[in-house]
């Protein structure tokens, strides 16, 4: 749900998404599209959000990343910014937050 969200959020504002199911097929596709930004949940089916993250650090240390939890832990956020991670986004996703972070990390978008 959270992936279907992000999606109509993003596409909405005018960014195209690669979407991958699982870790595995995001590190495949990372390494395939390079897209400017990465939207990692912490928690997937198959691997751990922070191992997604530092697979994609090896492929590109400069990769650009943002993290989504439902922790809201204080310890949970130092961890995801200890492992390299861009930006942090509390779930439940919200048009707002999503947009926010990716200002923060591609920096704000231009007027036309």
């Amino acid at each position: 749900m959270s992936r279907r969200i992000l999606r109509r959020i993003l596409e909405t504002s005018g960014h195209e998404v690669i979407e991958a199911e699982d870790g595995a097929a995001g590190l495949e596709l990372y390494f395939l599209e390079r897209p400017d930004l990465v939207f990692l949940d912490l928690t997937m089916k198959d691997m751990y959000g922070l191992d997604v993250l530092g697979k994609i650090r090896q492929i590109d240390p400069e990769a650009r990343v943002i993290i989504a939890s439902a922790d809201i832990q204080d310890q949970t956020r130092e961890m995801v910014a200890a492992a390299g991670a861009d930006e942090f986004v509390n779930k439940p996703l919200s048009a707002d937050k999503v947009k926010a972070a990716f200002e923060a990390v591609l920096g704000a978008p231009k007027s036309a």
